[in-house]
């Protein structure tokens, strides 16, 4: 359920791919540092998204240290860290436990049992930063887990139990700025939960594993109007970021929302339209 909240990388300049890299880096390394290899696998371009827009916003110290490493082993790279680092290399963490948890138990992934036992530790650790947290993404979590196997159809209250977890994890703190957090990471979360139903639904079909679009793919309007969902999800989400005071790497945040969110959803359904045409 990541790797949708990616930038588009043609519509960058090259500066500012260099500036979004240079956080992913500082996220990588933090992972690894904190959790060891398992973290450092659990790194996803989503959360590197959260860290920039909260780093943009709360404009914590940051650090700037070079590294080489083995996807980069010519030259050493730039990695920006701060304590906003910390805080989402622990959700990044927390949720990827989460979902090695579900992939054991609802499907018996051997790679889901790995990565619960491997950040099984880590989850402690992170309950006693952020108690309070852990404890509500948990139970929505369960629920979700819960209405999963209920066979609930009804995509609002599925996509929005994920769009409450993100709400949790991007609202960092409790401020001024925690409802407009809580409002963008909602619907960015359903955008998320929704565009990952609709990449796995043919699979979902054939494996009869479960998924809230089955009903519905069946309908002939079905693409068309699952584009709309998917666009007022993001347009809301996006109504939410420019309601905040952001202006350090505005451009490279706006640039993932309006257009890198589409990325793999438009590539997975121009696939399957030529599929369509030649069938």
């Amino acid at each position: 359920m990541f790797g949708y909240v990616i930038v588009n990388k043609a519509e960058m300049k090259y500066k500012e791919f260099d500036v979004y890299h240079s956080y992913y880096c500082g996220l990588c390394h933090v992972l690894k540092e904190n959790y060891g290899r398992a973290g450092q696998l659990s790194l996803s371009y989503d959360m590197t998204f959260v860290l920039m827009l909260l780093t943009s916003l709360y404009e914590p110290e940051e650090t700037t240290n070079y590294y080489r490493c083995l996807p980069h082993p010519v030259g050493k790279h730039a990695a920006v860290t701060s304590q906003v680092t910390e805080y989402v290399a622990d959700m990044n963490v927390l949720l990827t436990w989460l979902k090695g948890q579900d992939d054991w138990k609802d499907e018996k992934k051997l790679s889901g049992l790995v990565m619960e036992k491997s950040l099984g530790k880590g989850e402690h650790r992170i309950n006693e930063r952020y108690r309070k947290k852990v404890d509500a993404i948990l139970k929505l979590m369960r629920r979700l887990s819960e209405e999963e196997k209920r066979g609930q159809t009804d995509i609002d209250t599925m996509a929005g139990l994920f769009g409450s977890v993100m709400a949790e994890i991007i609202a960092m703190k409790e401020d001024e700025w925690q409802e407009t957090l809580k409002r963008l990471g909602y619907y960015l979360g359903k955008f998320i939960y929704l565009a990952d139903a609709y990449e796995d639904i043919e699979t979902d079909i054939k494996k009869n594993n479960y998924n809230p679009l089955k009903e519905r793919y069946q309908n002939p309007e079905f693409e068309d109007d699952f584009h709309t969902i998917l666009t007022m999800m993001i347009a809301e989400c996006c109504k939410a970021f420019e309601q905040l005071p952001i202006i350090e790497h505005v451009d490279i945040l706006r640039n993932i929302l309006y257009s890198g969110v589409w990325g793999r959803y438009q590539i997975v359904r121009e696939k399957r339209e030529k599929e369509k045409k030649h069938e």
